[in-house]
């Protein structure tokens, strides 16, 4: 994920607010690089020096890398271990509405004293020299890590994998690759046989490789060359969609299992990469955490529905509203499995036994391909509403994301000045009840968060 994320909205009095002491360091930092992304280890490496190596002392380490389901998968690994009685360390990135949100310490978000104490104490070991944010943050977790106690470090790579910040533990106890997808080409390759080398760079000789499945041929023979060369073993194990519910099977674990508790079809293979990590902890976690942990999971703006807040109390009665940040071709499809099996409801939501029709509230930065996104989901949308993200000089204006609607099918595709207004024209132009999902950016997710409190 790129290093920056959407700032609150500037509307929001809590939001405002939230100023605080580890805030003025998170600025000066951003400003020790002028690049947001410059991928490459020396820097992490010379900071981490500095200060005596805190990637060297912490707990057992799951590094997880891939384009789709990395967050979902940390979430569900956390949930499972905590359910088994274990103090959990997270990293994750990027955060939706604070950067706190990117470090959780033994079970904890990161308080602001303690963040703002340990970037203070990397900006002075790091002395001026350049290094980018992410990188920076990066070795600020890692020594915050290395000094609570914890059972397990649950690690999620930002961009890439070979060169990511998160990439200095020399011995995982397990690494894991989610679905890898087309993202990010302009530092990790255009073709999938790149993109897949480049993740495929957190694998470690002699430890365990988890590997989601991947659909596409050349993904997979990269993962599996560079495991082969490597000496790292791939653990084999599968899902398979039942009634109400999955099987997982793997060498030490066969368990017919509930629906996860993140929304999607696409979480039943996340939850499985997840509870194939499990096993190569030097750690317990029986059957019943895993069930508990399953369903109690839960990580924001992944097909999250909102039935609270400001945007969700203005809907009438019957609506709903949802909420995805998935911005690329993979969560297009994604998102497109999910319609059909909102298409196939007979809810009655509007009275009249039919499912309700899907109307979308749409963003997307102008790094990303909209066509590759929106292509999938549009045959099953009847209106959409285009917005540009509130912050984010590099979002795609309302005018152009309407535009890509009407390209790809969607007829009724206007722009709209904000989320607020795009909702309160959906709701005003549909005779009944409808789904509205707002999608294409993790940083539209973020202000909307923020926007909804």
């Amino acid at each position: 994920m790129i290093d920056a994320a959407p700032p609150p909205a500037p509307s929001q009095p809590a939001a405002r607010s939230a100023a605080n002491r580890a805030d003025p360091v998170l600025d000066r930092l951003k400003g020790l690089h002028p690049k947001v992304i410059d991928l490459s280890l020396d820097r992490v490496r010379r900071l981490l020096a500095a200060l005596d190596h805190p990637e060297r002392k912490l707990p057992p380490v799951v590094h997880v890398a891939g384009t789709n389901g990395k967050g979902s998968t940390v979430a569900f690994l956390r949930a499972m271990l905590e359910a088994a009685g274990y103090r959990v360390h997270v990293y994750t990135s990027p955060h939706l509405v604070r950067f706190h949100e990117r470090i959780r310490l033994a079970g904890r978000l990161i308080d602001d004293d303690h963040l703002a104490a340990l970037l203070e104490e990397c900006e002075v070991a790091n002395a001026g020299h350049p290094i980018t944010f992410f990188e920076v943050t990066t070795v600020a977790a890692f020594l915050a890590f290395s000094r609570v106690p914890a059972d397990v470090v649950l690690l999620e790579t930002g961009l890439g994998g070979r060169l990511d910040a998160t990439n200095m533990v020399d011995r995982p106890a397990v690494t894991a690759i989610t679905r890898i997808s087309y993202d990010h080409r302009q530092f990790l390759g255009e073709s999938l046989l790149e993109i897949a080398s480049e993740k495929a760079g957190i694998f470690k000789p002699g430890v365990p490789v988890v590997l989601a499945p991947q659909p596409e041929a050349d993904a997979l023979r990269a993962l599996t060359l560079r495991a082969t060369a490597i000496a790292a073993p791939i653990q084999p194990w599968s899902v398979t969609p039942q009634a109400g519910g999955f099987r997982f099977e793997s060498a030490t674990r066969r368990l017919d299992l509930p629906m996860p508790g993140l929304a999607g079809a696409h979480q039943i293979t996340n939850a499985g990469v997840a509870i194939a990590c499990l096993d190569h902890l030097p750690l317990t976690v029986d059957n019943d955490a895993v069930r508990r942990g399953l369903t109690a999971v839960e990580w924001p703006a992944r097909l999250q529905r909102l039935t609270r807040g400001p945007l969700a109390d203005r809907l009438p009665p019957g609506w709903e509203l949802w909420l995805d940040g998935g911005h690329n071709d993979s969560a297009g499809e994604a998102l497109a499995r999910q319609a059909v099996d909102w298409s196939q409801e007979r809810s009655g939501g509007g009275g009249d036994g039919r499912a309700l029709p899907l109307l979308l509230i749409y963003g997307m930065l102008s790094s990303k391909d909209p066509y590759e996104f929106l292509g999938p989901i549009a045959p099953f949308t009847h209106a959409l509403r285009a917005v540009a993200i509130p912050g984010e000089e590099a979002s795609f204006t309302a005018e152009e994301s309407s535009e890509t609607g009407r390209i790809c099918g969607i007829r009724d595709s206007a722009a709209a000045d904000t989320v607020d207004a795009a909702l309160a024209d959906l709701v005003a132009h549909r005779p009944g009840p409808a789904r509205v999902l707002i999608c294409g950016s993790l940083y539209l997710a973020g202000s909307v968060l923020a926007d909804n409190g």
